[in-house]
């Protein structure tokens, strides 16, 4: 697909807001981009939107909106202009927008201050929003197992978790049941348990699909640095080095393995 003027909003909001998954699209196949760049601009959006106001109300119309966006492109009517809406709208299948309301449901959590109520409403939370946004970019590229997806996901979206727990923290929420070292290095091992179970299956994710996973490139790094350091959690210390960080990329989209 071409890409016209909201296409390239797309892509410079994703280069700007989301370096890690600008970097994982443009070591995609040109032919993979538009989706991927429409579909990361969504989440982009939709991430932000429980911030954009202190005022919960603000906040829940914020969410709410993009429920819309999602309840428009499912019942397969026209999309309200808007420069990431409009592209989502006609590149997502009707059936892949379904996940757009569980995914903007899970986010209201980062607009109050309540912990997870257990660890089924974390897993959830986690599901929803890192499992649901790769499994649409996933399926929406080529055959995929969803189960074998929403399993490396599961583990992709633990590591950018732990990432983001100091943010978290600063804006007084709580991000984790258990934030002891031990808490920490068990939800690691849990997230690297999930990844080595996706990749025992990866046979049953096609080659084109996969492209949707190499934004997943780094977690398996992070998730063994926090389980040896949990301290560099708080420390807001998690990451490769620039080098190592694109080279494991370029490694691992050029043998196609995520």
């Amino acid at each position: 697909m071409e890409f016209d003027d909201d296409l390239t909003s797309c892509a410079q909001l994703v280069q700007q807001a989301d370096p890690d998954r600008f970097l994982a699209v443009m070591a995609a196949p040109p032919a993979s981009r538009a989706v991927l760049f429409a579909l990361y601009a969504f989440n982009v959006e939709l991430a932000r939107a429980p911030w954009a106001s202190q005022e919960s109300m603000i906040a829940e119309m914020r969410v709410q909106w993009w429920r819309d966006i999602g309840a428009e492109i499912t019942q397969g009517g026209p999309v309200r202009r808007h420069n990431v809406a409009t592209p989502l709208g006609r590149l997502l299948s009707p059936d892949l927008a379904r996940q757009i309301e569980p995914m903007a449901e899970a986010r209201r959590w980062d607009i109050y201050r309540d912990p997870f109520e257990d660890e089924a409403g974390f897993d959830h939370y986690i599901d929803a929003t890192t499992g649901s946004l790769m499994w649409m970019a996933a399926a929406a590229l080529g055959q995929a197992d969803e189960v074998v997806v929403r399993k490396f996901a599961y583990g992709v979206g633990i590591s950018n978790w732990l990432r983001a727990i100091p943010e978290l923290v600063a804006q007084k929420r709580i991000p984790l049941l258990d934030g002891t070292d031990d808490g920490v290095r068990r939800l690691a091992q849990k997230g690297l348990d999930h990844i080595a179970e996706a990749d025992k299956a990866r046979h049953l994710v096609s080659k084109q699909s996969g492209v949707a996973l190499f934004s997943g490139w780094q977690a398996r790094a992070i998730l063994m640095q926090s389980i040896r350091q949990p301290e560099r959690v708080a420390g807001a210390s998690l990451g490769q080095s620039e080098f190592r960080r694109r080279f494991c990329l370029i490694w691992r989209s050029s043998l196609g393995r995520w």
